[in-house]
């Protein structure tokens, strides 16, 4: 793996601990910048965006912020700023497998992703769960889990473009590490999960 490879690695983990935690808004800008190799921009953005949004991060969410955006030109001031947390313990979120709003909500979307990700090797798992706030506002959400074996920041960013091309203007798309010690959110997440492609061979 090269230097830049090995950024690109820790950063994406780093964004997925923090789905739930940075607002969607911000979340899928930043890996949208990250797919597309652009770690100058994402730098000077996630520094600020979780100073903004008071969002405390553990000692490994750390060692993987400077570890991603240090040598990428990112202030060493205003990332040593970020409050810590010893752990996350609680999502605010629910999740269930089906829309709790509508019925067959997203067969088109289920349709698209599946001629784009039939076949590749890299793929381990396609999921979809629904998400809700705890506290009953705002809509459902739809949350698309993908495990793959590599290119997780790339495989994030052309999905997000996917589902907004569709309609979704905040995509959430979580394309996981194989075998990596998965976030509270991505835990709940796929417990209420099922098969999003269940007919998708991925061919090696």
């Amino acid at each position: 793996m090269t230097e830049v490879e090995d950024h690109s690695a820790a950063c994406h983990e780093l964004l997925l601990r923090l789905a739930g935690r940075l607002p969607d808004r911000q979340l899928w800008r930043l890996r949208d910048w990250l797919g597309g190799g652009a770690l100058d921009a994402l730098a000077r953005a996630l520094p600020l965006a979780l100073l903004r949004e008071r969002v405390a991060i553990t000692a490994r969410e750390s060692l993987l912020l400077n570890a991603a955006l240090l040598d990428a030109g990112a202030d060493a001031g205003r990332l040593h700023a970020v409050p810590w947390v010893d752990q996350i313990d609680e999502v605010d979120y629910t999740f269930t497998s089906e829309s709790p709003e509508r019925v067959n909500t997203g067969d088109s979307e289920a349709v698209v992703l599946g001629a784009i990700l039939h076949g590749r090797a890299e793929l381990v798992d396609v999921r979809g769960s629904w998400r809700r706030h705890r506290s009953g506002m705002g809509p459902a959400t739809r949350i698309v889990l993908v495990t793959a074996s590599a290119g997780c920041a790339r495989l994030t960013g052309e999905l997000q473009r996917v589902l907004r091309a569709l309609g979704t203007y905040e995509p959430g798309v979580e394309v996981m590490p194989e075998g990596i010690d998965l976030p509270p959110y991505h835990k709940a997440a796929l417990a209420a999960s099922e098969p999003l492609l269940p007919g998708l061979v991925a061919q090696g």
